[in-house]
């Protein structure tokens, strides 16, 4: 029990640098820092293993060529000259006999270090442990072999073959398990460090997307708008009132712009109260012409008799409803009947888009508002996914009820403006 209580508590001082190799990994590129983290980590390794060796069978032993190997292999030709300092004024201050010939002694393995390192950042997995293995055991091999010769003691390394070769063993699989946790580490984080970076190339994709298809609904207003003007019946008001609505959207779809490079810097949002009934008017103007070209008629309903103001940015609000409106207007292939509706109870406005297109099923409502699901062939969902986000920020709730070819109806509630 004793001499397993020894050996679990070196296991753990070996392999205590591990707990702290996220924080190394992430100064890599510093490298004078990373090699110094390094040197500090190992070096108390090797500090803490030689002040708790272990009896085994009579024999006392410790694992200090471990964490030498290991923080060698791993550290570089700098981190290993200072690991070998640091294990040589340890042991002159623990006041070891014949310092200058241990330190002969123990120079050869340093010279083995230099062969193994060249090429040793571009060996496989199997093969960094099998060196890390061998390092080790050359080290204390060649350590004892030149200090007992010289010293005359050299039985003590024959006179125990069987706890000598067990010790071996013991440091090899310790030294192996310890090359292979940090290699899993090693790729562990690069694998995150990969994710990190593709997710920041899909966000920039959803951004691409959603700026286009954000930008594509004002400038289609735009479009159908300047076609009527082509008309030759058309009255000097209806002219003026198409003009003020191209001006409105070409203003919206800078505000979007605006928006999205704003994001990593947002602006305050201009919050007023906004009239539900008069954005319902608009929104019908808006969308009469993508209506007409697609066969959809707009029938507007509000009670207007009920004046009601609710808080928020109106040309965000305007951006929510219109994309919620086309797409009512796409869900209806062959034509139909777009009703806009308002709703006033106590200090709540219902605000109500329904159309008689193809409706959706239970499991196409919960995936609303997700990006990248859309109902359309052609669809992005990031349009309703902005909507969603718009209509919850200004502290509004969304109700879908559909049934599939029976038309979709959104309801939006909102309170009451302060």
């Amino acid at each position: 029990m004793e001499y397993l209580k020894d050996l679990l508590l070196n296991i753990f001082i070996i392999c205590s640098p591990l707990a702290l190799y996220y924080y190394i990994y992430k100064i890599k590129n510093n490298k004078l820092l990373y090699r110094f983290c390094l040197y500090v980590l190992f070096s108390l390794a090797i500090i803490t293993t030689m002040s708790f060796p272990i009896n085994l069978n009579g024999l006392i032993y410790d694992f200090r060529s471990i964490p030498l190997a290991i923080g060698s292999l791993f550290g570089g030709v700098q981190v290993s000259i200072f690991l070998y300092a640091t294990l040589l004024l340890y042991r002159y201050f623990q006041d070891s006999p014949n310092d200058w010939l241990y330190v002969l002694s123990i120079l050869p393995s340093f010279v083995v270090f230099i062969f193994l390192y060249k090429s040793y950042s571009s060996l496989s997995l199997i093969r960094k442990i099998t060196v890390a293995i061998i390092y080790c055991t050359l080290i204390k091999l060649m350590t004892f072999s030149i200090y007992l010769s010289v010293t005359g003691l050299l039985d003590l390394l024959v006179n125990k073959p069987g706890v000598t070769v067990q010790t071996y063993i013991l440091q090899g699989f310790i030294a192996g398990i310890c090359v292979y946790l940090i290699e899993m580490l090693h790729r562990f984080f690069m694998m995150q460090e990969e994710i990190v970076r593709s997710e920041k190339m899909k966000i920039v994709g959803d951004m691409a997307a959603s700026v286009a298809h954000e930008i594509r609904n004002p400038l289609t207003t735009i479009k159908g708008f300047i076609q009527l003007f082509a008309s030759a019946d058309l009255d000097k008001d209806k002219r003026l009132l198409y003009q003020k609505i191209c001006f409105e959207e070409l203003d919206r779809a800078e505000s979007i712009i605006a928006d999205y490079l704003s994001l990593a810097k947002p602006d305050p949002e201009v919050v007023e109260a906004i009239d539900v009934h008069q954005e319902m008017r608009y929104l019908a103007n808006v969308l009469m012409t993508y209506a007409n070209y697609n066969n959809i008629q707009i029938q507007v309903m509000t009670e207007e008799e009920q004046a009601f103001h609710i808080q928020g940015d109106r040309y965000k609000f305007r951006q929510a409803l219109v994309n919620i409106g086309k797409n009512a207007i796409e869900a209806m292939q062959s034509g139909g009947l777009l009703e806009l509706k308002t709703m006033i109870s106590d200090q709540h406005a219902w605000v109500i888009l329904s159309d008689n297109g193809s409706g959706m099923s239970s499991d196409q409502i919960k995936r609303l508002g997700t990006p990248y699901y859309s109902t359309k062939e052609k669809g992005t969902g990031l349009g309703t996914m902005v909507s969603f986000g718009i209509i919850k920020k200004m502290n509004g709730k969304i109700t879908v009820k559909s049934e599939p070819g029976a038309g979709t109806e959104f309801n939006l509630i909102f309170p009451k403006a302060n």
